[in-house]
């Protein structure tokens, strides 16, 4: 069956919406934030801990890396990324154009595709807009995403509108062929175009508007969080969420703080994901609902009350601040644990609220109350 989203509430102050995205493994409830797991794994998290104290949804891998580690013939041998993770849940892939982007020195873009040399060890590689689709089908992801151009925040408007009309070409490229191929482990993937244009109104709308007329199951937002200021990535996402049609969801790419969250949703996204929970976890940095917490501050020495008593989650009501923070100083593998599952929690618990609050008609009380407190420092 292929995949649909059900919309089931929007806000009539704001763009905020809750809906249910429907895939063949299993449902999303939507505002929905994705964990990121690369090469297969959330970094220090069990699947056990991610399907039970956090309930995750869906999570996302990376279609470059697993390209390279450990490679299409060993997930095709595994059958899927599903089996070789032991997941059940849906997987979204991207395509791997940020990390191509990210290796500038490395690579070289022409109209086929991207030529670039493997961060590993040097080996001359190449994506193409048709291969990239032949990858995700290899891992099985419930949702890929098409080959894009991506471009910094500071780019020219002569060059956005550039990168972002061969984007277009990549995408239409990307749909004849998923169209003309079949999944192989019986399961429908759904593949989705990404909205580029940099900082740029009006590329962004000529993107939407060139991307919806590919009839999609759903819509991302790409090339945003790049170096911009928040309120003109807000500016963007409104400008795009106008565009795209009310009954596909809309993802925004690799986004960002539970402020940005918050923000966001406010503007009509429903799909999120981040390295940031897991990232700045190992860095002594926790997203809490009393706000964020450098945890290797002094004054957490002897602050011996729970993690964070606003969430019901065990790792967050069983260890201290003190504990935490002798871990992180000591550097026990255990502190990336904990702190990887507290700060996925907040970024969980903060997406299930404005779920609850939109379905209830009180989303803009709770943004008003969360928004700001979220981003302040505890």
């Amino acid at each position: 069956m292929p995949l649909t989203f059900e919309l089931q509430a929007e806000c009539p102050e704001t763009g905020a919406r809750a809906g249910v995205l429907h895939t063949d493994h299993g449902t999303v409830e939507t505002p929905m934030f994705m964990p990121v797991g690369t090469v297969g794994s959330v970094k220090a998290v069990a699947p056990r801990t991610l399907t039970g104290d956090l309930d995750a949804r869906i999570v996302l891998g990376n279609t470059y890396h697993l390209a390279l580690r450990p490679g299409r013939e060993v997930l095709r041998a595994a059958g899927g990324l599903h089996r070789f993770m032991a997941w059940d849940r849906p997987v979204l892939t991207d395509s791997g154009g940020f990390q191509v982007f990210s290796l500038a020195d490395l690579r070289k873009v022409t109209e086929d595709g991207v030529r670039f040399r493997s961060h590993l060890d040097g080996a001359l590689l190449e994506f193409t807009p048709e291969s990239v689709v032949d990858t995700q089908r290899d891992i099985g992801s419930d949702v890929m995403m098409v080959l894009d151009e991506l471009t910094p925040a500071t780019v020219e408007h002569a060059e956005a509108r550039r990168a972002n009309a061969r984007t277009v070409r990549w995408a239409e490229r990307a749909f004849a062929h998923w169209r003309a191929t079949e999944p192989h482990y019986g399961h429908h993937q759904s593949l989705w175009p990404i909205v580029q244009g940099a900082t740029f109104a009006d590329v962004r709308r000529e993107s939407a508007d060139a991307l919806v007329a590919l009839e999609a199951e759903g819509y991302a937002i790409g090339g945003l969080s790049v170096g911009e200021a928040a309120p003109v990535m807000y500016d963007m996402v409104e400008t795009v969420n106008e565009v795209l049609p009310r009954d596909r969801s809309r993802y925004l790419m690799g986004v960002g703080t539970p402020q940005n969250l918050v923000e966001n949703v406010a503007r009509g996204v429903d799909l999120f994901d981040c390295v940031m929970p897991t990232r700045n976890a190992r860095t002594g940095t926790l997203f809490t609902t009393e706000g964020i917490v450098n945890i290797k501050n002094a004054r957490w020495k002897e602050h011996f009350g729970v993690l964070d008593p606003g969430l019901e989650v065990y790792h967050s009501q069983t260890f201290s601040r003190a504990y935490l923070r002798h871990l992180t100083l000591t550097r026990e593998p255990l502190f990336m644990e904990i702190a990887s599952v507290q700060n996925l929690a907040l970024y969980m618990w903060t997406v299930r609220q404005m779920r609850a609050a939109i379905l209830e008609g009180r989303f803009p009380a709770w943004r008003a109350e969360w928004s700001d407190r979220l981003a302040a420092k505890a």
